[in-house]
């Protein structure tokens, strides 16, 4: 019996495993919190570091789509904008 080595995730697959904007934000804010007590060794500091700047990055990315679909739905001259507001209501 050969032992197979684990699939690769696909790009899909670890976008769905990412933390959405709220539990992202939630993380990195008790992470800023056991950081800024000291309390942690510098080996950890620098793994929580790391971690909160993926989570930064998390979050930006998701408010630079938010902000990218505002515009395009409060872009008076796009009429589908228009649309699609109107259809909300």
């Amino acid at each position: 019996m050969t032992d197979k080595p684990p699939a690769k995730e696909s790009a899909s697959d670890q976008d769905a495993k990412k933390p959405d904007f709220e539990h992202a934000l939630t993380e990195l804010e008790s992470l800023v919190t056991r950081l800024e007590t000291g309390e942690l060794t510098l080996d950890e500091s620098l793994k929580q570091f790391k971690r909160g700047v993926e989570l930064t990055r998390r979050c930006q990315k998701i408010l630079d789509q938010a902000q990218q679909v505002v515009e395009k739905l409060s872009n008076p001259e796009d009429e589908s904008s228009a649309e699609t507001l109107e259809q909300r209501d």
